[in-house]
């Protein structure tokens, strides 16, 4: 019995922390490069309601998962050229892509669905696969765990690619210069706008599939409360992993640990009843408490969130 629950909780904290991978990865690339993304609840919203509306409409999970990483992208755009070309503040436009994406993603529901809020629920085959099914035996430790969806698995690949990308590539060495110092990076060659903007729609990608791992692997379905905060999550995981990749993967582990752990104490089998309310309160509440306790001590990128204009000096 203990190890059932064991990998009912494990097997949950897989699944939980997989859209907070994919949206801290995006973080990551954002914030090396110099650009505060707090647009990342909007894009996952968005790329949640457009990997759902694509899977009801094509049947196939695996375009869904693009449509919605291009979603992403688009609205990352937007908060690159707000940013970048007319130097907004980065929080102000990150805030307006909050707004602006969910709202879009409500209003081509609505126009999609015969006026609905939320998509029809999906069959199994418009869901993301599941590579490992059939593979262990049936209701085993090894199955709850990994007879999981392929989204958890490309999610911790892409940690390794971006870890790689940052600290073994020159693109990876580009970026972390324009985001420590765009001036000096500049008198090298750089082309400083160039990195950002690559930054920042990676960022927005990452996030659309995060958003899509939400809809086309644990729900099955787009609601306006889905995303509820992952966003803003996953930005706190950037914050406590010290803008690494590899520190944002098990920021993301823990506070999806967190969500396995109410959705298995919400479960009627165990024995005892928490009240819901509370429950639902847990993910946000740890959140806080790694802020307060480790943010003070991150060092971020020297020049994340400035305005760079070229030829100042």
């Amino acid at each position: 019995m203990f190890s059932k629950n064991l990998a009912m909780i494990l097997s949950t904290t897989l699944m939980y922390s997989t859209p907070l991978i994919f949206t801290s990865l995006g973080g990551i690339f954002s914030e090396n490069a110099g650009v505060v993304n707090i647009g990342l609840e909007g894009m996952m919203t968005i790329g949640a309601f457009a990997g759902a509306a694509a899977a009801v409409m094509t049947g196939n999970p695996w375009i869904a998962f693009l449509v919605a990483g291009i979603a992403g992208g688009i609205f990352a755009l937007l908060h690159a050229i707000a940013t970048i070309k007319f130097n907004a503040d980065h929080v102000v436009s990150g805030i307006a892509i909050n707004f602006l994406a969910p709202g879009f993603a409500l209003f081509l529901c609505r126009r999609l669905f015969d006026g609905s809020t939320m998509t029809p629920p999906m069959q199994l085959t418009q869901k993301m696969p599941r590579p490992l099914n059939g593979i262990f035996a049936k209701g085993s430790f090894m199955d709850i765990v990994f007879n999981t969806y392929s989204t958890v698995y490309i999610a911790f690949a892409l940690v390794f690619v971006t870890w790689f990308i940052l600290y073994k590539t020159k693109l990876g060495l580009r970026i972390r210069a324009v985001g420590e110092h765009p001036k000096a990076a500049d008198t090298l060659g750089i082309n400083v706008y160039k990195m950002k903007y690559l930054c920042v729609i990676l960022s927005g990608i990452l996030a659309g599939f995060g958003g899509a791992s939400m809809s086309l692997a644990i729900v099955s379905t787009f609601r306006p409360t889905l995303i509820s905060g992952q966003g803003y999550i996953a930005l706190a995981a950037v914050i406590f992993g010290k803008w690494k990749p590899q520190g944002a993967m098990l920021a993301s582990l823990l506070f999806g640990a967190s969500t396995g752990l109410v959705v298995f104490l919400g479960n009627p089998s165990v024995g005892f009843s928490v009240s819901e309310n509370l429950l639902s309160m847990v993910p946000y509440l740890i959140t806080l408490i790694v802020l307060v306790l480790f943010v003070g001590k991150g060092n971020g990128p020297a020049a994340n969130g400035q305005i760079y204009e070229k030829g100042e000096r």
